[in-house]
């Protein structure tokens, strides 16, 4: 079996009878058990209730029952959604226990025939985007260079998914979480519209404080194509009755997008923030390549970006889990999402007028394993960790959905992912346009070794 079969070729070969689930199932596990061990990316392992699982769809299969899109495809999940009977940690000892219940993503894609073989590893309490390490289960590395960081907190999942332990995950993203997991990794991944998916039974604690995190955090798929993330997407998208702030707006589809019609905003950086140089060699060859494709390529002035003002509310947001010296004042929090709502307008200006925004989706590619908030260095030069994210936090902070797409390698053998963002609740759209890209080239490719 080809472990690097993507989601849908998968799916459509269990359903044709071309394999079964149980070898699906038994082929992942062997890749586990094969290549886990230097990467320490999936955490948990939920291998006999799969292998019931497996049976049970090989079964239904057979009298001629299709229990969905994923009918007998296994799958892991970042350790943060609640599993029924599955350990869920978040990496933080207090949490750490066993739900009875599955949050609103995990039910949605068992209902879907999916069948959850385990869960990845994360960042303690998913509060790191660069690394994935916690005092629970250890660090996570990545597979294109062991002496590196997956990225994080959803490292695990995208370290997973790249060294074919899984066809795909659902990771989270507060400040560039899914996003650049999937630019360290050499994968697809894709954070939402804000509140396009449900955040019921995500970061679940036993003790079921009042829920803290309710803006700018999103949950989205990674994968090895964009068929799989449309696919994985429209799968846990839309409203449920548990979460009561995501709104029935439609998941479109839309129309294949011809390049000679794409409209494109080039943002090589932010705010002056520093690239590296083969990140932004090859963002400039992408542009080159879309121009010549017959985009309508361009570098418009953009809203101006307040870092200040945008760590200030992630500030708040994690000071109520991890409380801060002062916690944030109500006044203080409403005059935050005011000067908010006038950077979502500003940038909505933007993609009234654009299709889609390419821009890096991090500073570097892959780090070294450190101590989190030493100093980065890109080109020689020092930077602060904690800008690491910036490009990628932007849009968590005004909600606009972004994807970031494998692109090139750098200098190193490291990959290379470019960030697309479109208009709020324009998954659609980006998705369109993502796979209009993808065709002039880049792609997943296999880290050696796996």
């Amino acid at each position: 079996m080809d472990m690097f079969a993507s989601t849908t070729a998968l799916a459509a070969a269990i359903r044709a009878g071309e394999t079964t689930a149980q070898a699906a199932l038994e082929a992942h596990l062997a890749q586990i058990e094969q290549h886990n061990h230097a990467l320490n990316a999936v955490c948990v392992l939920n291998a006999d209730a799969a292998r019931m699982q497996a049976a049970a769809a090989d079964a239904a299969l057979a009298r001629g029952e299709l229990w969905g899109a994923l009918h007998g495809v296994p799958f892991t999940l970042k350790d943060g959604h609640a599993t029924a009977g599955v350990r869920t940690t978040m990496g933080f000892a207090p949490l750490d226990h066993v739900p009875t219940y599955d949050s609103t993503v995990t039910a949605r894609l068992k209902a879907a025939g999916g069948i959850l073989m385990g869960k990845t590893n994360v960042h303690e309490l998913l509060g790191d985007p660069l690394q994935s390490d916690n005092p629970i289960f250890g660090r996570t590395n990545n597979p294109w260079d062991t002496q590196r960081a997956p990225g994080g907190s959803s490292g695990g999942a995208a370290a997973a998914v790249a060294a074919g332990l899984t066809p795909f995950d659902v990771g989270s993203d507060l400040a560039g979480s899914i996003r650049i997991p999937a630019h360290f990794c050499g994968v697809y991944g894709l954070k939402p519209t804000e509140h396009r998916v449900s955040q019921a039974g995500f970061f679940p604690d036993p003790h079921q404080p009042p829920r803290n995190l309710r803006i700018m955090t999103c949950i989205g798929p990674l994968a090895r194509s964009i068929e799989d993330v449309a696919l994985v997407h429209a799968l846990i998208a839309g409203p449920d009755q548990r979460d009561t702030e995501v709104p029935p707006v439609p998941l479109d589809r839309a129309p294949e997008q011809a390049l000679a019609e794409l409209r494109v905003a080039y943002a090589p950086t932010f705010g002056g923030l520093p690239v590296a140089a083969d990140i932004r060699s090859a963002l400039d060859d992408l542009a080159q390549r879309l121009e010549q494709a017959g985009a309508l390529v361009a570098t418009p002035p953009l809203p101006a970006i307040d870092g200040e003002r945008i760590g200030a509310l992630i500030g708040m947001l994690i000071g109520a889990l991890q409380p801060q010296e002062r916690p944030a004042t109500l006044a203080e929090y409403l005059e935050a999402l005011d000067v908010r709502d006038q950077a979502i307008r500003a940038w909505e200006q933007i993609f009234s007028a654009w299709d889609v925004l390419l821009c890096p989706a991090a500073l570097t590619t892959a780090i070294h394993h450190c101590a989190p908030g030493a100093p980065l260095t890109v080109d020689g030069q020092a930077v602060d960790y904690w800008l690491g994210n910036a490009h990628s936090a932007l849009f968590n902070y005004t909600g606009h959905p972004a994807l970031v797409l494998p692109w090139a390698h750098d200098s190193a053998g490291l990959p290379i992912g470019v960030q697309l963002v479109a208009q709020r609740w324009g998954e659609a759209r980006l998705l369109s346009a993502a796979k209009a890209i993808a065709a002039l080239g880049g792609g997943f490719r296999r880290p050696a070794g796996f």
